[in-house]
């Protein structure tokens, strides 16, 4: 099939991989534009359009598609069966969409109608939620609006991040694109509206980690799980920001202030009163400094028992 694919960070390589690998003629790849990125600033090309040029692959890099003439006209040039996209990064304009004889099907991180949005994986540990899954379905103009045509689910576990379970959507996506395909040139394509039950699932911005110790010790444990590797759940220590990337929740209750320290102590831990249970920190970080488990933290390092996280 003649694909124009459309990605841009590393969750899309895999799709664009298997689709490659399984003999699809990748007419085109479109990226967002080369970014700075690390402490030179330097300009750094996307993870898609690494992947693309190593296969030596066509890449055309655009800061905005919308009432964008030229770059429509020359993806209508050549003439693609369907256009595949994979966390772009844009909303698509309808004239492109429709573009291909077969339309343009996304790769989605979640089981739709659930979490549309820029940030499904995130949002479906924080909130809690006991599964999510890949969904392809036929773009629209909405934000994650259209036609589902396949889903598949996946079990969050207990220890799974936003990393882990990142890597496993991340493959299932690549899978699915071309079980997607397949069923398309067959030409036998379910097709599932969706209802008006949905959920969103917004950008994920950095006062979205600050974590709220009235909060029960579940909830702040999924806080800090969907924030790890990225950009990280935080709080603050006598007027320091201290990020905190993993704990466990213990169920014993604390007459204590939420956020107080109850226990600081080199073989048993660091554990925190919440607002229902105690939390116990399993690995923090300091301002300038790097990930420490917290009891190596704390033979070097003393946080006074009744300290009050903020």
């Amino acid at each position: 099939m003649n694909i124009v694919f459309m990605g841009t960070p590393d969750f899309a390589v895999e799709s664009l991989a298997r689709l490659y690998d399984t003999g699809h003629n990748i007419l085109a790849v479109v990226s967002q534009p080369d970014r700075p990125s690390g402490r030179g600033m330097k300009l750094r090309p996307t993870p898609v359009k690494e992947y693309a040029l190593s296969k030596g692959l066509p890449v055309y890099q655009v800061e905005k598609v919308k009432k964008n003439e030229e770059f429509i006209e020359k993806i209508r040039s050549l003439k693609p069966d369907v256009i595949v996209v994979v966390a772009f990064g844009q909303i698509l304009p309808k004239e492109l969409l429709e573009i291909p004889k077969y339309g343009s099907i996304n790769v989605h991180g979640s089981l739709l109608p659930k979490y549309r949005g820029a940030a499904p994986i995130q949002w479906s540990i924080i909130n809690g939620e006991e599964y999510t899954g890949i969904t392809t379905m036929y773009m629209d103009v909405g934000m994650d609006t259209g036609d589902m045509i396949l889903k598949e689910k996946v079990k969050i576990e207990d220890d799974d991040n936003f990393g882990t379970l990142y890597e496993k959507l991340k493959r299932l996506g690549g899978k699915l694109i071309v079980e997607t395909l397949e069923k398309v040139a067959e030409g036998f394509v379910p097709r599932e509206k969706q209802g008006d039950d949905f959920t969103i699932a917004p950008m994920i911005h950095k006062e979205d980690g600050k974590i709220d110790w009235s909060k029960s010790a579940k909830e702040i444990r999924n806080l800090i799980r969907g924030l790890n590797p990225m950009p990280g759940a935080y709080t603050f220590m006598d007027g320091q920001m201290v990020k905190i990337w993993d704990a466990e929740v213990e169920e014993d209750l604390a007459n204590e202030i939420p956020g107080a320290i109850v226990l600081s102590d080199s073989k048993e831990g660091l554990k925190v009163a919440t607002g229902n249970g105690i939390l116990k920190i399993k690995e923090l970080q300091m301002p300038n400094a790097r990930r420490m488990n917290a009891q190596d933290y704390l033979r070097g390092n003393k946080i006074d028992v009744g300290t009050v996280l903020m």
